[in-house]
């Protein structure tokens, strides 16, 4: 297969969220939208990753700087997808496909776009689509009588007929390079919004002959992007939902996956307990046996086989960390701040506080 570009969209100023933060900031799990698209560009070992930033962009760009690999293009001012893509194609080569993703659309899976890009096969435009009962507001995908795709219409351009279709386009793509470059130099903005939409380069690729493939899923919360604080809570839930079945199917008991948050990276050990309303963020490690009784907030922390952590603790390592040994019992309503390192069987009581101590067995 060939060499795989990554370019994220994010440079929308997401009016709707009614916030000076830019709209890609905005957390899932502890992490911003735009860094779970990151990461997952990561896991299919993209060769390059180009973010387009505009609204926001010194903000966007500088919660990214630590990071290697990666590149900012800016989009000023701001005239459709179409228009962010022609910022990106000069830093992309020839040689390679571009997946084109959305900043704001945090769950989408791995396997999702290898899929997308078995579909490209280094030739191809590649749509990923959804099948859906709810497709107002979406790009749909229109087909002839075999079932090849002939263009996306965007909603506000769509006829009574074309807003039937259940099949929407999701925004995202993969097209090699070389092909999209062509493509891009040919739009224009003769559209209800007056906008470059990007998806006009499927009319393009049919007019020269070039396949347009569609991989469709059915799992609306791999597409579903963040437009406002009710759905950026909707994908919250959704994402806890995915962490919740990833460890039950590991071998954690939850006691009610649905009051269950992860914020940062849990790692459990066999037979490891969770009551109901539990935090953690963080780096937080669980060992053997380990139980964690209700309403506990766990940041930072080694806590260690055979642990006990009862109901309403605090515990937050920060930089520091915080060692609770083997056996150890914790709480109720006991707080365990930076630089406390306990014992095999040490016991903290209720309302007891432990900060930069070392408690020994």
């Amino acid at each position: 297969m060939a060499l795989v570009d990554v370019v994220v969209m994010a440079a929308g100023k997401g009016t709707r969220m009614k916030s000076s933060m830019p709209k890609v900031l905005h957390r899932v799990g502890g992490r911003a939208l735009l860094q779970h698209v990151i990461d997952t560009a990561a896991q299919i070992n993209a060769r390059r990753v180009v973010v387009i930033t505009g609204h926001g962009a010194e903000e966007v760009e500088a919660s990214l700087q630590a990071q290697t690999g990666l590149q900012c293009v800016r989009q000023m001012p701001q005239l459709g997808t179409g228009h962010a893509m022609q910022q990106a194609v000069p830093v992309l080569a020839d040689d390679g496909i571009t997946l084109v993703l959305s900043g704001d659309v945090p769950l989408i899976q791995t396997n999702t776009l290898h899929a997308l890009l078995k579909a490209c096969d280094g030739q191809h435009l590649a749509l990923l689509s959804l099948q859906t009962d709810t497709p107002t507001g979406y790009g749909r995908l229109v087909r002839n009588a075999d079932g090849a795709v002939q263009a996306i219409v965007e909603e506000k351009d769509a006829n009574p007929a074309q807003r039937q279709i259940q099949e929407i386009y999701s925004g995202m793509m993969a097209v090699p390079t070389r092909l999209l470059r062509g493509w891009l130099a040919r739009l224009d903005n003769h559209n209800a919004q007056q906008e470059y939409y990007l998806t006009d380069v499927v009319k393009f690729a049919v007019a020269d002959g070039c396949s347009v493939q569609a991989h469709c899923i059915s799992e609306a919360w791999q597409v579903e992007g963040v437009n406002n604080p009710v759905q950026l809570a909707a994908l919250e839930r959704a994402f806890q939902h995915l962490q919740a079945q990833r460890f039950m199917n590991e071998g954690v008991r939850l006691a009610d996956p649905a009051r269950f948050d992860v914020r940062g990276s849990l790692t459990c050990g066999q037979d490891v307990e969770i009551d109901v309303n539990c935090v953690f963020e963080g780096v937080v490690h669980l060992g053997d046996g380990v139980r964690i009784g209700p309403n506990c907030c766990i940041a930072n922390c080694n806590i260690q086989g055979g642990a006990v952590i009862h109901a309403f603790t605090h515990i937050d390592g920060d930089k520091l960390g915080v060692t609770v040994g083997e056996g150890a019992l914790i709480g109720p309503f006991a707080r365990l701040r930076p630089g406390a390192e306990l014992g095999p069987e040490v016991h903290i009581g209720n309302f007891v506080e432990v900060k930069n101590s070392t408690l020994a067995k």
